[in-house]
């Protein structure tokens, strides 16, 4: 049987056909992914995935600063190692109630919400707990109290955001009239002293060397760090925040969520109205006035969008640590309340421009740059 001629192929049709790859050398194609991954790796710290790093840094530059200007202005005072080390804790005392109302805001924050109600809460929580009634359950009825009345507003601020479809501003700012007024009732206007021995050697009594009230703190920070970076619910606070209609359709429950939110907030607050009680050894309507303020702050300079979306729970925690360090050398230095506030005022509005910055310009900036580098 003869064989046919073989077939060929019309030069113009063979000059479309794609020409064939040379073999791969795997040596170059291992060295051209290390070319491609070593920018990922070393862009880290200029995109966003080292932004909070990058700003709790400069977080930690600002407390590096006040110590230092604090060594400057009383040197007779910084050169006490003993000295130092009890102003210190002295600082840490104070930014304790101010941190663990700042954790609750700072989910809050992060969630899309705000929450104006948080020194009410305190108060309310701090006088509940230390009526004759609650005193005579204990230590245990006391902090059951306060916890649990802490809890409960949160939750109503929540159902009035979520489903009474109300503005925060608005539905907290009233929780924060009502709450005032309702503690006022309650205590007939009048400062109820705290018995209980436990309850006021919370803030008298150290482990270590170091107060109860900044193990608290660091109990509260560490669960809410674990809970934001660590869990479901963390990452749906943070979708939530940034796009509630997109994380509706992920299938988040944007209203029960949010109610969590706001629940989470007064459960802090409870626990800082034990706190503060046990500074005082007392309880009033009007104290923790202005909580709601220093929490905001605290977080803002943290690194917390006010708009919601982003925030990190230890820039927070640094946040609140720097104006309790402010207030402290403001008060080693004889000056007035007034300038400090001030200055507060001040650094709060920077913290601001410095988002807007940096969201406009700067992630801009960096993100071509990571692209003429790749």
């Amino acid at each position: 049987m003869t064989e046919g001629p073989t077939p060929t192929v019309a030069p113009e049709r063979a000059a479309q056909l794609p020409a064939q790859s040379p073999p791969v050398d795997p040596a170059q194609t291992a060295a051209a992914v290390d070319k491609v991954a070593a920018p990922g790796r070393i862009s880290w710290w200029r995109g966003d995935g080292g932004e909070g790093a990058r700003r709790n840094l400069g977080l930690i530059g600002v407390l590096a600063v006040l110590v230092v200007i604090g060594a400057l202005t009383r040197s007779d005072l910084y050169s006490n190692p003993d000295w130092v080390w009890d102003n210190v804790l002295s600082i840490l005392k104070l930014a304790a109630v101010v941190g663990v109302v700042t954790v609750g805001m700072t989910f809050v924050i992060i969630g899309g919400g705000i929450d104006l109600s948080v020194g009410a809460i305190v108060a309310l929580a701090g006088v509940w707990c230390t009526t004759v009634a609650t005193q005579s359950y204990g230590a245990g009825g006391m902090i059951f109290s306060a916890l649990t009345v802490g809890l409960a507003v949160g939750l109503v601020n929540g159902l009035l955001i979520s489903y009474g479809r109300l503005v925060p501003f608005i539905a907290t700012l009233a929780m924060l009239v009502a709450a005032r007024g309702l503690a006022a009732e309650i205590s007939d206007k009048q400062t109820q002293v705290s018995d209980n021995g436990f309850i006021n050697g919370l803030a008298s009594n150290s482990l270590l060397g170091i107060p109860l009230l900044v193990y608290i703190l660091a109990a509260v920070v560490a669960a809410g760090w674990v809970l934001l970076n660590r869990t479901t619910f963390g990452r749906r606070t943070v979708a939530v925040g940034g796009n509630p209609e997109a994380a509706r359709l992920a299938g988040i429950n944007v209203r029960r969520h949010t109610v969590l939110l706001y629940a989470l907030s007064g459960l802090c607050c409870g626990i800082a109205a034990i706190m503060l009680t046990a500074q005082a050894n007392s309880a009033q309507a009007a104290m923790a006035n202005l909580y709601e303020l220093d929490a905001i702050a605290a977080a803002i300079i943290g690194g917390t969008l006010l708009s919601g979306g982003r925030g990190t729970i230890i820039g927070s925690l640094l946040g609140v640590v720097i104006f309790a360090t402010i207030t402290n050398l403001f008060a080693i230095n004889g000056l007035s309340t007034e300038a400090q506030n001030m200055v507060k005022g001040g650094i709060i509005v920077a913290a601001v421009l410095v988002q807007q910055v940096q969201f406009r310009s700067l992630t801009q900036f960096l993100s071509r740059n990571r692209l003429t580098t790749t």
